[in-house]
């Protein structure tokens, strides 16, 4: 218990240390196995090249990671219908991803998620951790590429470390304190509104094209957080009302923000890739109840990109060099993240996770990792757990020392500074 708490001040919880483990050899081949990747003896990190032969689609780039958006907010879930309608006419005219996991509970960690492409660790995020300066991420990629990378946020950037972060791994940081009072419509202790935030990118991406400079520009909105306030007039939902409320204002922010967007020159040549840092609750009666952590993403370049439908299981890892994939980019890559486009069927899995509680999920299994070596595996159906777990001590299934592979690996990686350029 004593080292427990040691642990949760440090904000760390050295995988090693309270989890179940394997031979770390064998858990960096598993991983190069199940990337079919070339493999030498013995593996001291992960770091392999990407090589396509297409031509290269250096359009400009911009992420934007939704405060909150739990996958059921969109229509094509079934579940609630006329919350997002911006979102829900651009998904028919995108390349739809309708089975991707988030990462974690915390916005930080589906940051870590989006540019480190790496599973959690357990514990804080990366992204607030010691020694996190100078790593692999995907603005790396993209730097050796030209383009300048950005990182937006319409709050204050040392909230969660987050200036520090992505200022010492190749972003430039933007937020709040860019905007002058009159450019505030609203704001509240998060941040400004997500229409102000946008009107912030599309004038910083507007300096950049001016210069002939390509962007990728990560976005991180605000707005759907208590309180779920925003200004009034904008939906049909009063603020301070809910966070459907939230959830339909960040639509139509959204909405705004892509149709200012279509009236600029560089936007024939920008790819609009829209997700969430996490979803709205991740509470339930199990452990990990999966379907708490299913978010969308949409990715939209009408000039570049066909409307299609992606149903196979995808982590947030993927999304990375999945979009690397997408602009035929060849890089030397460090990524745990799989390019779903140019990957084998049957070798999907999604990683979930709370602060202690490591998931790994196949089709129909998922493992989880707990401190004091505790694997438990649990069958799963139509994305939920159907029966109770069933303790695997022994390591005895493939999913447990598949998913003790991923974990492990992960955290030796980030200990031994092998994640870093």
């Amino acid at each position: 218990m004593y080292e427990l708490f040691s642990a949760y001040r440090n904000n760390e919880l050295n995988y090693e240390q309270f989890y179940p483990t394997l031979p770390i050899q064998y858990a960096l081949h598993s991983i190069y196995e199940q990337k079919s990747l070339q493999q030498d003896k013995p593996i001291k990190n992960l770091e392999f090249s990407v090589t396509e032969h297409k031509p290269e689609q250096k359009l400009n780039v911009i992420l934007i990671s939704v405060e909150s958006l739990s996958a059921e907010f969109l229509a094509y879930e079934g579940i609630r219908k006329g919350v997002t309608p911006f979102l829900d006419s651009l998904a028919e005219h995108s390349y739809l991803f309708t089975n991707v996991y988030a990462t974690g509970t915390r916005t930080v960690r589906g940051l870590e998620a989006l540019s480190l492409s790496i599973p959690p660790t357990p514990g804080q995020s990366i992204v607030r951790r010691p020694n996190n300066e100078n790593l692999f991420t995907l603005s790396s990629v993209f730097n050796s590429k030209g383009y300048e990378s950005l990182y937006i946020y319409g709050g204050y950037g040392y909230f969660d470390n987050m200036n520090y972060f992505f200022s010492h791994n190749g972003y430039q940081v933007i937020d709040r304190t860019a905007l002058e009072s009159e450019e505030i419509d609203y704001e509240n202790i998060w941040g400004v509104a997500d229409e102000n935030l946008f009107t912030l990118a599309i004038r910083e991406i507007d300096q950049r094209a001016a210069n002939q400079k390509r962007v990728f520009a990560h976005i991180m909105t605000t707005s759907n957080h208590r309180p779920y306030t925003y200004p009034e007039g904008r939906i049909d939902i009063p603020s301070h009302t809910s966070r459907i409320g939230a959830v339909k204002y960040t639509d139509y922010a959204i909405g705004e923000f892509i149709r200012n967007a279509s009236k600029k020159e560089w936007f024939n040549n920008t790819v609009f890739v829209i997700t969430a840092d996490h979803c709205a609750s991740s509470a339930g009666k199990e452990e990990l109840p999966i379907e708490k952590y299913r978010i969308p993403l949409l990715i939209y370049a009408p000039a570049f990109i066909k409307p299609a439908v992606e149903t196979r299981l995808m982590s947030q890892i993927d999304i990375a060099p999945t979009l690397l994939g997408l602009l035929n980019f060849s890089y030397k890559s460090k990524f745990m993240g799989y390019d779903l486009l140019h990957l084998k069927r049957g070798v999907e899995r999604a990683f979930i996770s709370t602060y202690q509680r490591l998931g790994y999920m196949k089709q129909d299994s998922l493992l989880i990792l707990s401190p004091q070596h505790v694997a438990l595996v649990y069958p799963v159906a139509n994305n939920k757990i159907t029966g109770k777990g069933v303790p695997d001590k022994a390591k005895r299934y493939k999913i447990t020392r598949e998913g003790i592979s991923w974990y492990e690996a992960a955290g030796y990686l980030y200990k031994n500074n092998k994640l870093k350029l």
